[in-house]
Order: C-alpha cells, then sequence, then structure tokens
C-alpha cells in the first residue's frame, strides 16, 4: 500500500520510538525569534550545554520589533532587550541572525520561505504556532513550546507523537475576488476549530494545485486555528519553481537532483487517508469571521447566525462572541462598520498580498474614521513593493506603510487596538484580546478584503468593487 507525504517524511526522520510510545524525530530546520527562545537559552547556559546544531539554526526578530521606527535602539525598552539577548544568544552560539541590519529580517515564517531555508521533505520546528505555514513547501512543520525550544537547540530532536492524516480536497476553479484566505476560513467554519486535533491536513484538488506558494503558505499557516498540528500540500512543479535560485536552495545539478527527490515525496495514489473531506472551491465567497475564534465566520453576503439556529452544543459560544462584539443575532455582515483596517502578518504579509490590496485601493482615499496601516512580512518583501511603487499606492489612499514585523496580527509591540475598536484584519486570530486590547474586536479577511473594507469604512463584498479584482484560480 501506498504511504503519504507525511509518512513518508516522519520514517525519514525517525531516531527510535520512545518507551512512551512517541517517537524521537530528528529536526532538520529549527527556526527562532526573540520571544520563545530567551529562556531556553537560559536553560541550556544553566547546564553547560551547546547548541547541537547550530548550521541548521536560523534567527530573527519580528514579534516584538517596532514597525513605525525601527532604529536602534528601540524606544521601547523591553523590545530592545529582547532583541540584544537574541543577538547574544545568537553570537554565543554561531547562529545565522536575520538583524535588521541584515537587510534579510522579517516574520520568520515568512523569511523561511523566501531565503529558500523552507524545503520539500524537512522536519521543520519553531516556537510559534503558525510554525504549519512551511507545510505548502511539502515539509512537516511544528509548531513547539519553550521547552521544546530548549530541547531542539540541545539535541535537534523533538519528542512526538505520530498523527493521523485527513486529506482535504478543494475542488474546481475559485471565483474571482476570492482568495486563499476565504478558503481556509470556509475549511475551518466547516470542520470547526478542534477538528483537526489529532490530525495533519493535507490539502489537495485542483483549487489547491492552481495555486501559488503565497496561497498555500496562507492555507497551511491556518491550519493550527482547524486544530490541525501540522497541514501540507504535496510538493509539485510550482513548489520546484519558487525554490530555484533562492540563497539556500540547492544550485545548478544539486537543483535538478532535489526536484526529482521532492516529486518521489508527494503521497502516491494509492496512500490510505484517515479521513478525506471534500469542498467545491467554486461556491466558496469572500468569507468574514464575526465571531472570537477563526471557525465563526459566514460568507460576506450572509447573515450573523441566532443561537437557536445552530446546534445545542454551540449555542453558548455563539451567544459568548455575539455579546462581546456587540452584534446583532441575523444581521447582514456587510454593512459591518469597522475603525482600523490592517494588512500583514505572516498570513498576508506577502508581496502577493500587498499587490492585490493595492489594486483595490488604487485611486481611493481610506475612509475618514479609519486607521489604515500595511506592514510588510519581511524587509525583502518591503523592497520589492518599494520597487513597484506600491508603497506610494497606498499612501496615497491615506494607508501607513510600515516596516516588517508581526505587528497588529498579536500587538507586542506599539500597533494594537485601543478600547472598542474593530479592526479589518488580514491576520490569523480573532480572540479576545488578540490584538492588545481586551475589548478590541478583530474580523478576519483576505487583504482585497481588507483593503476595501478601508476605503468604504465598512465590511463591502470585494466582488462588487470597481474595477479589476482577483482573477480566481
Amino acid at each position: 500500500m501506498g504511504r503519504t507525504l507525511f509518512q513518508k517524511v516522519w520514517d525519514l526522520h525517525t531516531v527510535r520510538t520512545l518507551p512512551n510510545g512517541q517517537t524521537q524525530l530528528y529536526i532538520g530546520l529549527h527556526l527562532v525569534h526573540e520571544v520563545t527562545s530567551p529562556q531556553a537559552f537560559a536553560e541550556l547556559r544553566e547546564r553547560g550545554w551547546r547548541v547541537h546544531a547550530p548550521e541548521r539554526t536560523f534567527a530573527t526578530v519580528d514579534h516584538i520589533v517596532p514597525t513605525r521606527a525601527q532604529v536602534r535602539p528601540f524606544a521601547d525598552e523591553m523590545a530592545e532587550s529582547m532583541t540584544q539577548a537574541l543577538d547574544r544568544n545568537c553570537r554565543e552560539h554561531n547562529i545565522r541572525f536575520f538583524d535588521l541590519a541584515s537587510g534579510s529580517q522579517g516574520i520568520v515564517h515568512v523569511i523561511g520561505p523566501e531565503m529558500g531555508l523552507t524545503q520539500p521533505g524537512m522536519t521543520i520546528a519553531c516556537g510559534d504556532s503558525h510554525t504549519s505555514t512551511h507545510g505548502a513547501f511539502g515539509a512537516i512543520a511544528f509548531g513547539i513550546g519553550t521547552s521544546q525550544v530548549r530541547d531542539v537547540l540541545a539535541s535537534q530532536c523533538l519528542a512526538m507523537s505520530p498523527l493521523r492524516v485527513r486529506r482535504i480536497e478543494v475542488a474546481g476553479r475559485l471565483k474571482p475576488g476570492v482568495y486563499a484566505k476565504d478558503v481556509i476560513l470556509t475549511i475551518i467554519g466547516r470542520l470547526g476549530v478542534k477538528g483537526g486535533t489529532g490530525f495533519a491536513y493535507e490539502y489537495a484538488g485542483e483549487a489547491i494545485d492552481r495555486m501559488t506558494m503565497d496561497e498555500r503558505m496562507t492555507i497551511c499557516n491556518m491550519s493550527i486555528e482547524g486544530g490541525a498540528r501540522v497541514g501540507y500540500v504535496n510538493p509539485d512543479d510550482t513548489t520546484a519553481s519558487y525554490l530555484k535560485g533562492r540563497p539556500f536552495a540547492p544550485k545548478d545539478s544539486d537543483y535538478a537532483a532535489a526536484v526529482k527527490w521532492w516529486r518521489g515525496l508527494a503521497s502516491d495514489p494509492d496512500a490510505s487517508w484517515d479521513d478525506v473531506v471534500k469542498l467545491d472551491g467554486e461556491t466558496i465567497a469572500p468569507t468574514v469571521t464575526w465571531g472570537i475564534n477563526p471557525g465563526q465566520s459566514v460568507a460576506v453576503n450572509d447573515r450573523l447566525p441566532r443561537p437557536d439556529e445552530v446546534p445545542p452544543a454551540e449555542r453558548a459560544s455563539v451567544a459568548e462572541a455575539l455579546d462581546f462584539m456587540g452584534f446583532n443575532a441575523g444581521k447582514p455582515m456587510a454593512g459591518t462598520r469597522i475603525d482600523v483596517a490592517f494588512i500583514g502578518s505572516c498570513t498576508n504579509g506577502r508581496l502577493s498580498d500587498l499587490r492585490e490590496a493595492a489594486s483595490v485601493v488604487a485611486g481611493h482615499r481610506v475612509s475618514p474614521h479609519v486607521r489604515a496601516l500595511v506592514v510588510p512580512g519581511s524587509q525583502k518583501i518591503a523592497t520589492a513593493a518599494e520597487s513597484e511603487g506600491l508603497d506610494e499606492v497606498f499612501r496615497a489612499a491615506g494607508f501607513e506603510w510600515r516596516g516588517a514585523g508581526c505587528s497588529m496580527c498579536l500587538a507586542m509591540n506599539p500597533d494594537r487596538l485601543e478600547g472598542r475598536e474593530v479592526c479589518a484584519s488580514s491576520s490569523n486570530r480573532n480572540f479576545k484580546g488578540r490584538q492588545g486590547s481586551p475589548t478590541g474586536r478583530t474580523l478576519l479577511m483576505s487583504p482585497a478584503m481588507v483593503a476595501a473594507a478601508a476605503v468604504a469604512g465598512e465590511v463591502v463584498d470585494v466582488r462588487t468593487w470597481p474595477g479589476p479584482v482577483g482573477t480566481g484560480r
């Protein structure tokens, strides 16, 4: 019987089976940042240990780095202290550090792929829940906690429990104005925020096959929001083309050999999946979250649910969400007023995201009552966008153009909501307090939808926007 990509990669990296049934798994790439690594490095120092494989470890600053003014030393003493600590730890252990002076700094899940560090067949770990992003390349990528960061630094291994594999097939082509963000929000809405517990999600089908690598990264990025530990797409020509010529990708004859090997990692046609879910991509509409978890979403042209219309087990959470958001059950999603518009994050802060959003705002102005900002996912993306004049398009429309970082996605920096503000956000989480204010409210949507909401001052259907929108896939 054939095997899935997950099984192939897992077996290739298995060191041994532990007495408790877990697998000692070798980690091919370890990515670290300033938030979850200080304690891990401190524990190594206390024990007199060294980093086992510094050549497989790469660091950046992203979570706490300010985006408005990035001149060192930072005005925020905590941000400066954490950045200094990471720099000191990287120097001590000979770890490559993509700091602000490198020209390659950015969100960890953005710079890994753009530098060619992320490759098919790898096991990848990072002290950040959205490490699943890297699965877009046919890698098995885990978000881990601080104690596990310590373990990988010390041994390059993790103790992990095997996962079941659910194949999610998205058939057909997406309609114009529908993006990868709408697909993953629809999947989470259907399967639930806990539906993927114990699973790795394998994304497939025509709609996925036709996606760019940026779009696949958006899909895999939010796998964790559906409860899955891992999300991946089988490597193909799109994967290989993306990686060709990138700094850390194989070169020349090694590249040709790598591509051949990558193709062999794809799930076999006769593989056995633990579950298969099928969706029709042609029926997916622009989707917006209305509640306090990523599974609470509706199509932009639908209405918010009424507690008595949902299954009994969901009624309390729906009522809680409506109360927190201050929304009336049954009201239309479109027309919901916003106060802030945020385009960025490891989900949707890539160059293609900025291009889509810029095409929407070009020739328009942000609504007078809306505060709008664009935060590129990396310094390289910022440079590329500026070379295309995208920054000027956004500035002319009334957006703030910022430096690279996580920014308002999680607000561990000055970029945050105030009071009861409602934010149209291209990020990945809408939990209470996620964007810095305990009473702030987040509506997740695609970058194009955020851009349209910023101009309209309220949630609108980007498919009705004047001028061209995304062509669909």
